[in-house]
C-alpha cells in the first residue's frame, strides 16, 4: 500500500498537482479537498500529473471527474500529464478518454 502524496506547484500556464500513490477510497478525499482549494481564474490550466499513481479505484476517478468540474465551473482547463499506461486502459474502456485532456506518460 502506497500512501497518497500531493504536490502543489506552480506553472505559467496555472496551478499544477503532482500525485503520487493509491488513488482510492482511502485517499481520494485528499485529491478533492486539495482541488477544491484552489482558486482558478479562467483560462488557467490546472496540471494534475499520475505519473507516480500506480493504483486508482472507482473513487479516485471520481474525484478526478470533481476535479474536473470544478475547474471548469472556474472556466478553466484540467490537463491530466504522464497518464500511466493502466490509467490510458480504465479511460478508454470506461469513455472517459473523451472527457479528459490526457497525455499519456512514457511507455515502461
Amino acid at each position: 500500500m502506497s500512501p497518497l502524496n500531493i504536490t502543489p506547484d506552480e506553472t505559467p500556464a496555472g496551478p499544477a498537482l503532482h500525485v503520487a500513490g493509491e488513488l482510492d477510497y482511502a485517499s481520494s478525499a485528499a485529491l478533492s479537498l486539495r482541488t477544491e482549494a484552489l482558486h482558478l481564474s479562467p483560462g488557467q490550466r490546472l496540471i494534475v500529473d499520475l505519473s507516480g499513481v500506480n493504483f486508482c479505484d472507482s473513487t479516485g476517478i471520481t474525484a478526478l471527474l470533481a476535479a474536473r468540474q470544478h475547474v471548469q465551473a472556474a472556466g478553466a482547463t484540467l490537463i491530466l500529464e504522464a497518464v500511466p499506461t493502466h490509467l490510458i486502459r480504465i479511460f478508454t474502456l470506461t469513455g472517459l478518454d473523451q472527457v479528459f485532456t490526457c497525455h499519456p506518460g512514457d511507455p515502461a
